[in-house]
């Protein structure tokens, strides 16, 4: 039987792994695109140059929460306190620790590419690179998908729901990652390429970190 979990987790690393290469040649391509001059660019700009609904009043607050939805400090407050919940409730300290993990990745791989490249954002009227700007990759897009990505992970890994409620979650970080990205491109915060190669970077950052908690044992991993 033990030999059996073993090879099981074995398997499951090995494909997030997998996964986690594909995602990061893909982040990969769209930073090529960006330093290049690519074809993606000129979409970024076409995108940009459309007009786009003016939201005020309640619209307006609505709109700036659901961008908060990728902001920094809420997903990783958010994260650190459900994580640590659950650490409590169900006795291991590895849902605290791979939040922790995820969290540092994050900002070191996105913030490291942002100082790079200093990509300026669509609002200062131009598209530069090396110009001191902080656009690319989306921090939004990759909070988004990493932090509540994790999120969804440790609730069904380590927190006893079911497969359907842990679909129901996934099913809620792909959502929550597609409206930060619709908000940042109406709000003109970021370049479609910018949120592009978050969303890339964030879930190979994602997978990765389940490929280490599937690498090492944890007797208190319940599926």
């Amino acid at each position: 039987m033990m030999q059996k979990l073993e090879q099981n987790r074995r398997r499951q690393m090995d494909r997030a792994l997998r996964w986690s290469l594909l995602l990061f040649f893909g982040f990969l391509a769209v930073t090529q695109q960006v330093l290049t001059n690519g074809p993606l660019v000129s979409y970024d700009k076409e995108i940009n140059s459309q007009s786009k609904p003016q939201f005020e009043g309640l619209a307006g607050f609505i709109l700036r929460r659901l961008d908060d939805l990728g902001l920094r400090g809420v997903t990783a407050t958010v994260l650190l306190l459900a994580a640590g919940f659950i650490a409590y409730k169900f006795k291991t300290w590895r849902p605290l620790n791979l939040a922790v993990l995820s969290l540092l990745l994050l900002n070191l791989t996105v913030g490291t590419s942002k100082l790079l490249l200093g990509r300026t954002k669509p609002r200062d009227g131009f598209d530069l690179l090396h110009a001191g700007g902080m656009s690319y990759p989306s921090g939004h897009a990759s909070n988004a998908v990493l932090s509540w990505g994790i999120l969804a992970y440790l609730i069904y890994r380590y927190a006893k729901v079911d497969r359907y409620q842990g679909r129901v979650a996934s099913a809620g970080v792909v959502l929550i990652s597609l409206t930060v990205c619709t908000v940042s491109l109406i709000r003109h915060t970021h370049w479609f390429s910018d949120l592009l190669g978050g969303l890339f970077i964030g879930s190979a950052l994602l997978v990765a970190v389940i490929a280490v908690d599937r690498y090492v044992p944890s007797k208190s991993q319940l599926h």
